[in-house]
C-alpha cells in the first residue's frame, strides 16, 4: 500500500491537471475574498452575491472534487493501472485505501488556497460580506471578518479550518464508489455536483421534521458541519470531525463490497 500511495502521490505531482485545478481554486479563492470585500464596502451591489457564492469553495470542490476523482481513479482504469495492481497482488481493499488517501491528499491541496487566502483577509481585519449565502471558509471569512485574533484563537482558526476540510474530505468521500464502479469521470462529476445541489436544497427543510433532521445530521451535508466558526465548542467541533469520518467509513464500506465483485478488464 505504501509504494503504491507514493506512486499515486508522484504521479499525481507531475499530473498537468493538478495544476490546472490548483490555479483555478487560487484565482477561485482570490476572486470570493475581492468580491466579498467590495460587497461589504458597497462598490458592490448586493445582487452579485451569487456570482460571488460561485467562486466560494463549496462551489468550486463540488466540481473538482468530482474532477480528481476521475482522473485519479477512473483514469486508472483506462491506462490499467489498477489492473496491473491487482495483478501484481495488491488487494482490492488496499487499492481503495491508497487511492482514497491519494484522493484526499489532492482534496487538501485544492482548498490550500481557500484557506490561506481565508487566513490573509482575516489578518488584515476588514469586514467582508456575501449576504446569507455563505459556506465553509466563505462562511467563516464573513463571519469572523473585522475581529483582533488572541494567540488561542489563532489556534482555534486552524483547527476550524481543518475540520472544514475534513468535512469536504466526507462529502467528495460519495465520489470513490462512484469512479470505482461507474468508472466514467464525466457520470461521476455529474452525479456528485447533483448531489451537491440536491442536499443544499434539503438544508432549507431543517425544522420541519425532527426525524428528518436526525438522519440529515448524520450525514457531513446536514447540521451546521458546512457553518463552523470560531463561536462554536470544541465538543461541536469534535462532533463533526466524528460524524464526517463515520461517513467516509460508510462509503468505503460500500466501495469495498462494490468492488470487490466488480471484473477488472
Amino acid at each position: 500500500m505504501y509504494n503504491l500511495i507514493w506512486a499515486d502521490l508522484f504521479k499525481l505531482r507531475k499530473s498537468l491537471t493538478i495544476k490546472i485545478l490548483f490555479v483555478i481554486s487560487t484565482i477561485s479563492a482570490v476572486i470570493m475574498s475581492i468580491m466579498a470585500y467590495f460587497i461589504q464596502q458597497g462598490k458592490i451591489d448586493a445582487s452579485m452575491t451569487g456570482i460571488g457564492f460561485m467562486f466560494s469553495d463549496v462551489s468550486t470542490m463540488s466540481i473538482l472534487g468530482a474532477v480528481i476523482a476521475g482522473v485519479l481513479i477512473c483514469g486508472d482504469f483506462d491506462n490499467k493501472t489498477i489492473r496491473d495492481a491487482v495483478a501484481s497482488g495488491s488487494s482490492r481493499g488496499t487499492i481503495i485505501i491508497s487511492k482514497t488517501v491519494v484522493f484526499f491528499c489532492a482534496i487538501a491541496f485544492l482548498l490550500l488556497p481557500y484557506a490561506i487566502t481565508t487566513g490573509i483577509a482575516l489578518g488584515t481585519g476588514y469586514k467582508f460580506s456575501m449576504g446569507s449565502i455563505a459556506v465553509g471558509f466563505l462562511n467563516l471569512l464573513t463571519s469572523e471578518s473585522g475581529t483582533a485574533f488572541s494567540s488561542a484563537e489563532i489556534l482555534k482558526l486552524l483547527a476550524v479550518m481543518l475540520t472544514l476540510t475534513i468535512v469536504y474530505w466526507a462529502q467528495l468521500s460519495i465520489c470513490i464508489p462512484l469512479a470505482l464502479l461507474l468508472r466514467k469521470p464525466i457520470l461521476v462529476v455529474a452525479i456528485n455536483y447533483g448531489f451537491s445541489i440536491l442536499c443544499a436544497q434539503l438544508l432549507s427543510l431543517r425544522g420541519n421534521s425532527a426525524v428528518f433532521d436526525g438522519i440529515f445530521a448524520s450525514t457531513p451535508f446536514g447540521g451546521d458541519y458546512g457553518f463552523i466558526t470560531l463561536n462554536n465548542s470544541f465538543g461541536y467541533i469534535l462532533q463533526t470531525i466524528a460524524v464526517s469520518f463515520i461517513f467516509m467509513f460508510v462509503m468505503l464500506t460500500i466501495t469495498y463490497f462494490g468492488f470487490r465483485k466488480s471484473e477488472i478488464k
